[in-house]
């Protein structure tokens, strides 16, 4: 087969490479952040290869990179690349096996061509509350859970169903997606619904013939990885990558019943050093060491459990070289130790979650705040774990008290998070419940005309609603909930703002409309109080732009 041929038949659907495939070049050219592998084979059988140590040097005008190669099977070795910069690059691989020491070649990067594609997500010191793409952009953060999405075409090299469903999310504006890179069961405390068993084809929890390692959860072979399961994990990150969404990848879960090996054991150390080794090069990587990290399954497991992440988190950071951004699921864990993190992950469920989300944004000014579970389990055909909230509007309104604290959320529905993946909903019978992607439709469409990363949360005017308040360019977002007739917007314009030729507008949350924008013209003395649209019928966004400070 041609090299030409190999990289054509892993061509996406919209004409960009998900993976191109390149056998020994000798120099390869690639846009800004397409995935590069880079084939090489073995001359010789080596003992351990998974423990080896191989590098490719890659140099260019920015300096060097220390890129690690990860071990494929049989004789197959990989170095994997992706480049943010565009020019020309130069490597040299080090290693002791023959056929990979001293192979040499060079790269030619050209300037990203996907309109949609703007790098990885990085922080920027000029904005440290919030994320950015690599180009710049800003990278409105809005995840969505699908723990055990590595299972649903295992054993189908086309993954229609795993397209379908990223296709609704990328329509539907999510952007993330937070999974495991293994899963096996629930927790056994969890509801088990009768009705699933009727309908095994949604099931995707304790298979047998899905482990990262040998052998199967139930009698587990230790001594060497299963490269069919990273080679599929492989097309599901590529499929990610071509819709543009982030895998938020969490490389343990000690809750849903796997069977790992002793922490830090050679085992351990061999499965955690290959996911970073594998998935660092893709652009759409976001690692976090461990879902639930410090719970008391995993203390149970672990029985020095913040150690053990701890050296996790440094052992990352000297395995990945492209400094992807790194989190742990587990609050306590980032508070206590907010330097080994880029990002607070959060878990809370509180009635008072704004309030709770406003404290983390004031205690950690300079990191973003990303709450990764609310208790909004959006009700499904099938109840997994209804947590706190089940109903679809108050899992809307929880995402948004997210985002008026000035804090990034996760979306989560009960047909698709856990074990249980229905990944066409809006093809199944009339009579089944269908998810209400489209409230997060609305949600990016809104954001989409104001720039979230200038707003803050402003807290001492309004009493009934929920202020976001951008200083930079003028512009005010107050939430108001169904059951609020009104609240008072005119104390915090008077006292801080020129609002002589300032619009209002507002938006219904459920539906997507904007009202008409028109001149801000107050009709009573306490500022709106007839005058509020949808009410009892929708949760509300009232905007008001073109506000200029006062001198």
């Amino acid at each position: 087969m041609t090299r030409f041929l190999v990289w054509a038949l892993l061509l996406g659907p919209l004409g960009f490479a998900q993976i191109k495939v390149w056998k020994a070049p000798g120099t390869i050219t690639s846009q800004q952040w397409q995935v590069n592998d880079l084939v090489y084979i073995a001359k010789q059988k080596v003992e351990k290869p998974f423990q080896q140590e191989v590098y490719a040097m890659v140099r260019s005008e920015e300096g060097e990179q220390k890129v690690p190669l990860f071990y494929n099977g049989g004789n197959e070795w990989v170095f994997r690349y992706s480049s943010s910069n565009t020019g020309k690059k130069s490597f040299v691989i080090q290693s002791d096996i023959k056929g990979l020491k001293g192979k040499k070649g060079a790269i030619n990067i050209t300037q990203n061509q996907k309109k949609d594609r703007h790098g990885g997500i990085v922080l920027s010191d000029d904005n440290k509350r919030h994320f950015f793409y690599e180009d710049g952009t800003h990278y409105f953060n809005l995840a969505f859970e699908c723990d055990w999405l590595y299972a649903l075409d295992y054993g189908n090299k086309d993954l229609p169903k795993t397209k379908h469903l990223l296709g609704l999310l990328n329509k539907n504006g999510f952007n993330q997606i937070v999974m495991n890179v293994y899963a096996y069961g629930l927790d056994f405390d969890w509801v088990r619904d009768k009705n699933l068993l009727k309908h095994p084809e949604h099931n995707y929890g304790e298979r047998e013939d899905i482990f990262p390692f040998l052998g199967s959860n139930s009698n587990p072979d230790y001594s060497a990885l299963n490269m069919g399961f990273f080679k599929h994990f492989d097309q599901v990150v590529a499929q990610m990558h071509e819709h543009e969404i982030i895998s938020h990848l969490m490389i343990y879960v000690w809750n849903k019943r796997v069977a790992w090996p002793e922490a830090r054991s050679e085992a351990d150390n061999m499965y955690y050093d290959h996911v970073i080794k594998r998935y660092q090069a893709f652009p759409n990587i976001v690692w976090d060491v461990s879902k639930e990290a410090t719970n008391k399954i995993a203390v149970a497991q672990n029985k020095n459990v913040v150690e053990h992440i701890l050296e996790r988190t440094k052992r990352t950071r000297e395995l990945d070289s492209y400094d992807r951004l790194l989190s742990v699921h587990a609050y306590s864990f980032c508070r206590k130790y907010k330097d080994e993190v880029d990002f607070i992950s959060t878990q809370d469920w509180k009635l008072s979650l704004h309030e709770s989300m406003l404290s983390a944004y004031k205690q950690f000014p300079d990191k973003p705040i990303f709450n990764i579970e609310h208790g909004g389990y959006e009700e499904s055909p099938y109840e997994i774990f209804p947590g706190g909230y089940s109903n679809a509007e108050a899992c809307l309104r929880r995402n948004y008290l997210c985002l008026f604290a000035g804090t990034y959320t996760t979306y989560y529905w009960q047909g698709t998070s856990w074990n249980a993946i229905i990944h066409n909903p809006f093809e199944q019978p009339d009579d089944v419940y269908k998810p209400k992607f489209e409230y997060f439709k609305y949600m990016r469409d809104l954001f989409k005309t104001v720039n979230f990363e200038n707003f803050e949360p402003v807290t001492k005017y309004n009493v009934r609603s929920y202020n976001l308040t951008n200083y930079k360019e003028g512009v005010v977002m107050q939430y108001i909930p169904k059951e609020v007739h009104s609240d008072d917007i005119k104390r915090q314009l008077d006292a801080e703002f020129d609002y002589s030729n300032a619009t209002r507008q507002w938006f219904n949350t459920l539906t997507g409309e904007f009202s008409k924008e028109e001149k801000l013209v107050f009709k009573h003395k306490y500022g709106f109080w007839d005058e509020r649209p949808w009410r009892h019928e929708a949760d509300v966004i009232f905007i008001i732009k073109n506000l200029k400070p006062k001198q």
